[in-house]
């Protein structure tokens, strides 16, 4: 590989096709443009020739950053790889960032797993892992030993790419936890759309319990919208009934900048010292009697 760095055009750059990771213009995002602005890009792009364009294979935040940088040139190494190389390149030089989302290590690890699979180059010293394994080499545990993790959270990663974007944001959110999530990537996708429906409507997601029914619904064929209005009507375990205050309706009666944990410490304040006087007047009440 030539890792002698040289300045091209933004013009010439292209971004990976598909790549599983999300550049949003957010804080991050505008702290390197600023960063770039001030003392330039520290970092060169990792860029390969394709089709008289570099497509980028490494460092598509730092190209955004760049343009809203407005520079007209940035450094890149240009190297020569294929398609599998350059997936595998692209999905390692990410995975180690901090706060990667579970959507994009689920597209991350389906790339790589792909792409080694298509090379069918795995190390010697990985080998089957369990009777009955399809390979002689097991591509799972080869990726799940570079990530210390297990060969089995590998492929309930890849499973999530299954869910339709709507239930991936849920679970990128937090709203859908990462087991369910899990358990709901086997419906199809209709009958992904018709939770995500009742999940919008009822303001309820499914816990592990009623994500693993929804499975076995769809697996007996009785999995109908009825039926999931139902599940998710359903009070799970230790599930306490929540009061839905706009924090809108309430800011004319607190200092601004007041936050809501500040709030709702005051609110309670208030309505001990209204319960305490509402007790004062029923023992009065009980004495006049």
């Amino acid at each position: 590989m030539n890792y002698n760095a040289e300045l091209v055009s933004l013009n010439e750059l292209v971004p990976f096709p598909n790549h599983p990771y999300k550049v949003d213009v957010n804080e991050d995002l505008r702290n390197l443009q600023h960063s770039i602005e001030e003392r330039g890009i520290d970092e060169p792009l990792i860029v390969r020739r394709v089709n008289e364009k570099l497509q980028i294979i490494s460092g598509h935040r730092r190209f955004l950053a760049s343009k809203l940088a407005n520079l007209q040139i940035i450094p890149v190494r240009i190297v020569d790889l294929d398609d599998d190389q350059a997936a595998i390149i692209l999905v390692d030089s990410n995975l180690h960032r901090r706060n990667v989302l579970h959507s994009e290590l689920a597209f991350a690890y389906k790339m790589k797993y792909e792409a080694l699979k298509h090379q069918g180059k795995i190390s010697d010293d990985i080998t089957s892992y369990q009777a009955g394994t399809k390979y002689k080499t097991d591509t799972a545990a080869y990726i799940a030993k570079q990530e210390g993790t297990s060969r089995m959270q590998i492929y309930r990663y890849i499973r999530l790419t299954n869910l339709n974007e709507g239930l991936l944001d849920y679970l990128d959110q937090g709203r859908i936890a990462f087991n369910p999530a899990v358990e709901l990537s086997y419906l199809s996708k209709r009958q992904q759309d018709i939770l995500l429906e009742a999940i919008n409507d009822l303001d309820a997601t499914p816990s592990f319990s009623q994500a693993q029914y929804l499975r076995q619904l769809a697996k007996e064929g009785k999995y109908t919208g009825d039926i999931v209005y139902d599940v998710l009507d359903e009070l799970k375990p230790n599930q306490k009934e929540k009061l839905k205050i706009d924090m809108e309706d309430l800011k004319d009666y607190f200092d601004r900048g007041t936050t809501p944990n500040e709030m709702i410490k005051i609110i309670k304040e208030s309505l001990s010292q209204y319960n305490s006087k509402q007790n004062s007047k029923k023992e009065e009440n009980d004495l006049e009697r």
